[in-house]
């Protein structure tokens, strides 16, 4: 956001049950967006728009969500080039309670 030259940046940050079996988590900015240009690359391994990038947050936060059963996407928001920030979400499967352990005597056996 610190690129969009923004005096009031703002971070929102929303999680929901997408349905009764997926949570979906959205990271929402006002900063500069995402160009068309780089739309289609930024979960690439090294491809970074920061002077001082790796280009390896994406790809990694990528691995994580999809080792867990999750989707991770990405878009602008608003008109290109007009700084209008972008959103970034995952969804999770929703896990469902492990069954109570056993009661009793046999409990810890």
């Amino acid at each position: 956001m610190t690129q969009a030259g923004r005096q009031h940046g703002r971070i929102v940050i929303t999680t929901a049950a997408q349905d009764a079996t997926t949570l979906c988590c959205s990271v929402e900015d006002n900063g500069p967006g995402i160009s068309a240009e780089h739309a289609g690359r930024l979960f690439e391994s090294f491809f970074t728009t920061k002077e001082s990038g790796m280009g390896m947050g994406l790809p990694i936060c990528r691995s994580i969500v999809e080792a867990h059963g999750g989707r991770i996407d990405a878009e602008g928001l608003g008109t290109e080039g007009l700084g209008t920030g972008a959103r970034f979400w995952f969804t999770l499967p929703i896990a469902t309670p492990a069954s109570s352990p056993p009661s009793g005597r046999d409990a810890d056996a």
